[in-house]
C-alpha cells in the first residue's frame, strides 16, 4: 500500500495535540515526529509553531531540521507561526535582540508587525478571509470565517494565497511551490478549518 502518512514535525516548542486531533477527526494517518527518515518519506508534512520566531527557529536548528525541511518535495503546510517560519525574515525576535530573525526562506516575503490601526493586539478571534484558487481553498467561499491569534503578519504580495483585514490587509495564507502556510488556526476554525485540512490531505494523496 502506498504511504499516505501525514507527519507533524515535532519542533519541541509547540503544543501539537490540537493539530493532531484535528487531522485524526478526518481519519488521517498522522503522527508527530522529528525523525529525518519518517519526515522525508511522508506523503505530506505539517510545520506547526507557537511562541516567537526566534525561539521556533532556534528549536529547528537544535534538532538539525532546517536543511531537511528545505529539501522536502512533498506538500508542506505551515500553521500560524509555522507559516511565518517559511518566510525569509521576521522581526519577532522575542526580546533576545533587536535583529531580525532569519527564517527558512522558502517563501520570499518578510514578517513584520501587524498594523492594527489602533485595534487591540494580538488579533484574536474570528475573521473573514478572501481566498485564491490554490488547492488548499477548494470549496471555501470568500467571506468564510476562520480563527486567528497573532500580532505579526506577512504583507500582501505575489505569494499571498488568501487575505484578511484587521486594521490593514494582510496575508492569511502564503505559498510558493510545494511550501505554503496559513496564518490562522484551521484546527480551531470549525467546518471551514476542517475543509482546509481535508484539502491539504487530498493534495498529498498517493496515486
Amino acid at each position: 500500500m502506498a504511504n499516505d502518512l501525514t507527519v507533524i514535525i515535532d519542533t519541541g516548542c509547540a503544543n501539537l495535540s490540537s493539530v493532531r486531533f484535528a487531522f485524526e477527526r478526518l481519519n488521517a494517518n498522522v503522527i508527530v515526529s522529528a525523525d529525518f527518515g519518517v519526515i522525508r518519506s511522508a506523503a505530506r508534512v505539517v510545520l506547526p509553531g507557537v511562541g516567537t520566531a526566534g525561539a521556533a527557529m532556534a528549536a529547528l536548528k537544535q534538532k538539525n531540521l532546517v536543511e531537511l525541511i528545505k529539501s522536502l518535495t512533498q506538500p508542506v503546510m505551515g500553521v500560524c507561526l509555522g507559516m511565518q517560519m517559511l518566510a525569509s525574515l521576521s522581526n519577532e525576535h522575542g526580546g533576545r535582540s533587536e535583529q531580525s530573525i532569519t527564517c527558512l526562506g522558502l517563501v520570499p516575503t518578510d514578517i513584520g508587525d501587524l498594523d492594527s490601526k489602533g485595534l487591540p493586539l494580538p488579533h484574536m478571534g474570528w475573521n473573514q478571509i478572501e481566498v485564491s484558487d490554490h488547492p488548499l481553498f477548494v470549496g471555501i467561499e470568500n467571506g468564510s470565517y476562520v480563527y486567528f491569534v497573532h500580532s505579526y503578519r506577512a504583507p500582501i504580495s505575489e505569494y499571498t494565497l488568501a487575505r484578511s483585514t484587521y486594521g490593514e490587509s494582510f496575508s492569511a495564507a502564503i505559498g510558493k511551490g510545494n511550501f505554503f502556510g496559513v496564518q490562522f488556526h484551521p484546527e480551531k476554525s470549525a467546518k471551514v478549518g476542517a475543509k482546509i485540512l481535508q484539502n491539504f490531505l487530498n493534495m498529498g494523496t498517493p496515486q
